[in-house]
């Protein structure tokens, strides 16, 4: 039994090792939990979907985020901020996760160390700069990922 543990941490290991250097982007432990999924690495039809779709989802939160900014809806800048945190982090992307803590957090008045920010101001220029900043940050990973999955778009 040994042997058989053994053997499948190298595997484990080798997909480790296979995955491109996402850096500081991705947690590649927690990446490649979710590639193990995949029943074939040629075709990743459980990995490839949900990766590429949670770039849509994103797409659309973001959209949803400008709109409140725009209506300066701390309450709704805090809850998209949430929902889009769990879902990045459930994949391992870092810093699209730490992104939208920044908003969440903003989005509840505030600071990220959990200091109140009593200017709401304050809080949607935060904001602002924060999401523009993932979006920055999730644009670059998509292309990544796209790549590391073998779409063009």
């Amino acid at each position: 039994m040994r042997g058989i543990d053994d053997r499948s941490l190298r595997q484990d290991e080798q997909e480790i090792d296979d995955m491109p250097e996402f850096g500081d982007d991705v947690d590649n432990e927690l990446f490649s939990q979710i590639l193990e999924m995949d029943e074939s690495e040629e075709d990743r039809d459980f990995s490839a979907p949900l990766v590429l779709n949670f770039f849509e989802q994103a797409e659309e939160t973001f959209a949803k985020m400008q709109e409140a900014l725009n209506a300066k809806n701390l309450e709704s800048l805090s809850s998209l901020g949430h929902f889009l945190k769990g879902s990045s982090a459930t994949l391992g992307f870092n810093k699209i996760r730490d992104g939208c803590q920044i908003i969440q957090q903003y989005g509840h008045q505030l600071n990220v160390d959990g200091t109140p920010e009593t200017d709401p101001a304050v809080c949607l220029k935060r904001i602002a700069e924060a999401l523009s900043t993932v979006q920055a940050d999730t644009a670059k990973l998509e292309k990544v990922m796209k790549k590391f999955f073998s779409q063009t778009e």
